[in-house]
């Protein structure tokens, strides 16, 4: 009951519509009322009498009541409408919304097919109910009182004896609402799982192809269709069991009208024109009361689907900006970590204790096996997440003390798999800067090696890419994520092995343009080739979330530690290769003994051909 009444004070912003509902819904039932005494009216005085002009004068009542009734219930039904929709609108507004200011931690653990299906069945229910059976309750409420009060007029003793099974219907339906509701939490329940079976399936449609595995998926969804099933027979069966009973006791109310009542027109207590218009009352009393089991049953799925979306809507939105933020001008892009642990919901602390400073314009490099917290490490810069302990400062202010959007704003990232959207170049590249010019995206499409690729298109930069970017390859989808970054023109810049899963010619494009977008930066790499990290000016090395070693590339090589031994892992068999093939490729005439060699004359020496699968 709480959540229905949370429901409707959506409607507080549409106070006049909802005026205009309750003034049409008072028209129809007052129209509705008027017609069995119009029709008392022409047998007592009309036919009984044999009067034609109180014939004709009723029937033209009658026929402009029915146009005053059609007017007011087309009227009814449109605003109706009008709330349905408006309402549904406003509630999907507000989820949407509220999942984009849920912290990440929650999206880790929620399944995107129940949010979809909130966002869809349960808002639909809520909105149905607040446009249709709300307004049937009302509608039923009135005639009730409005008709009980006409009957006890004409008869108390009839009115009673008559009431019997009404009062039993009431009974009836009320069971029922307390029966279904359960019932509709399960099925909204179900068709989450639905939802979710077919958004995963369809997501990672080419693993499921690429190990055959299309015959346990179908097996897998068929379970939560069988159950989605299963929910919705049993609610039919309960209905379809109650359907018939109300039915019953309606007629056994009219059976008692005509057997009490005929013997009351019999004795002369009774007009026959009064047993006709009674009749009729009972008759409209019965269609009302056999509504409430439309009314029960919609505010049963209302309950279900407002449980379902007060869920969402009532979390807190632990990652927030403050009330009143620090006001800074641009960053300097110092970052400084002090004393920082952190851990998420449902697992151990992934960092502990980490401390250290990154200065303007400086590289800072994390390397260290997987998952040793390189890259929880670097969520908490832009707040994905908020530290457990300690601080996470930018120009020695807390991130928490923070504009949120405004940190965003100077912090770019690039990631190892980048999301693009279903939409063309030119936006996916402006996503950080919707009002960029075209020559602004054109240049950091240039600066990220973009441009020449794109151009190869019909449609250039107009181009519409697929869902999540499918029908690029990995290397343009990655230069495109980098030219989004430049545009944005962040402070901060973050790579998370941003190079890791493309072949050696599209790497090479992608770190010249990462030496683009580095420039002026303050820069954290996470990488897992070391060679990609050797340049950086300071070198973090994880371990189950702590530093276990820090500095530069020559410095860690030379000390026994983590870092030496990914090195012998990745590069040491590798650059002697390199050397004795240069010793190999020597002319005759030159002598035997291993030449020096210039590295900033052969740059591609710096690239590896290897790739390890023992780190990250």
């Amino acid at each position: 009951m709480k959540n229905l009444l949370r429901l409707f004070q959506a409607l507080r912003p549409y106070y006049p519509q909802a005026a205009l509902l309750v003034a049409c819904v008072l028209v129809v039932t007052g129209a509705s009322l008027v017609t069995p005494s119009l029709i008392e009216n022409v047998i007592d005085e009309g036919l009984l009498h044999n009067d034609p002009a109180v014939i004709a004068r009723v029937a033209a009542l009658i026929v402009l009541v029915g146009l005053v009734r059609a007017l007011f219930n087309f009227g009814k039904r449109y605003t109706a409408e009008w709330l349905i929709n408006r309402t549904g609108y406003d509630f999907r507004n507000r989820l949407y919304d509220k999942l984009q200011r849920l912290p990440f931690g929650y999206h880790d653990s929620a399944q995107t097919g129940q949010l979809m299906s909130r966002c869809t069945e349960d808002v639909s229910s809520l909105s149905r109910f607040v446009g249709q059976a709300a307004v049937e309750l009302l509608n039923i409420t009135l005639l009730v009182v409005g008709i009980l009060a006409l009957l006890l007029r004409a008869s108390v003793t009839l009115t009673l004896l008559s009431l019997g099974p009404v009062v039993v219907l009431v009974g009836v339906t009320l069971i029922l609402g307390r029966l279904i509701t359960p019932m509709f939490l399960r099925i909204d329940q179900s068709l989450g799982e639905v939802s979710a079976a077919v958004q995963e399936n369809l997501t990672g449609a080419q693993v499921v192809r690429a190990f055959a595995r299309e015959a346990f998926e179908k097996l897998k969804f068929s379970g939560a269709n069988r159950n989605l099933w299963q929910a919705r027979v049993r609610m039919v069966s309960t209905w379809g069991f109650f359907m018939p009973t109300m039915t019953i006791l309606v007629m056994a109310s009219t059976a008692l009208v005509l057997w009490f009542g005929g013997r009351m027109v019999v004795a002369g207590t009774l007009t026959l024109g009064e047993l006709a218009a009674f009749n009729a009352y009972l008759l409209l009393l019965g269609a009302p009361v056999q509504q409430l089991g439309f009314v029960v049953n919609a505010a049963g799925e209302a309950v279900a689907g407002a449980q379902r979306i007060f869920e969402v809507l009532d979390l807190p939105e632990e990652i927030r900006s403050p009330a009143s933020p620090a006001t800074r001008p641009a960053l300097s892009g110092r970052v400084r970590f002090e004393n920082v642990s952190f851990g998420y919901r449902t697992s151990r602390r992934t960092l502990h204790a980490v401390s250290f400073e990154a200065l303007p314009n400086q590289v800072i490099a994390l390397i260290g096996p997987t998952g040793s917290g390189k890259t929880s490490l670097v969520n908490l810069i832009p707040r994905f997440y908020d530290v457990t302990a300690g601080a996470v400062l930018l120009d020695d202010v807390d991130v928490r003390a923070l504009d949120l959007p405004a940190l965003r704003r100077q912090i770019g990232l690039v990631l190892q798999t980048s999301l693009l959207f279903s939409t063309t170049i030119r936006e996916n590249i402006a996503f950080g800067r919707v009002g960029a010019s075209d020559a602004e995206i054109i240049a950091a499409a240039q600066a990220a090696r973009a441009h020449d690729f794109i151009l190869s298109f019909p449609e250039g930069y107009a181009t519409v890419v697929g869902e999540r970017g499918v029908t690029l390859s990995g290397g343009q989808r990655q230069r495109l994520a980098i030219a989004r970054a430049l545009l944005l023109n962040p402070r901060i810049l973050i790579l998370d092995d941003a190079t890791s899963s493309v072949d050696t010619q599209t790497e090479h494009l992608i770190q010249q343009a990462l030496d683009t977008l580095m420039q002026n930066r303050t820069t954290f790499v996470i990488a897992q080739r070391l060679s990609t990290v050797r340049r950086a000016d300071q070198i973090l090395v994880l371990d189950a979330g702590r530093i276990v070693q820090r500095g530069k590339h020559a410095e860690l090589v030379a000390v026994p530690g983590l870092y030496q031994d990914i090195y012998n892992l990745q590069l040491r068999d590798q650059e002697q290769f390199q050397r004795e093939m240069l010793f190999l490729d020597l002319p005759p005439e030159a002598p035997p003994a291993r030449p020096t060699v210039d590295h900033a004359e052969r740059p591609d020496l710096s690239v590896p051909q290897l790739r390890p699968s023992t780190v990250k």
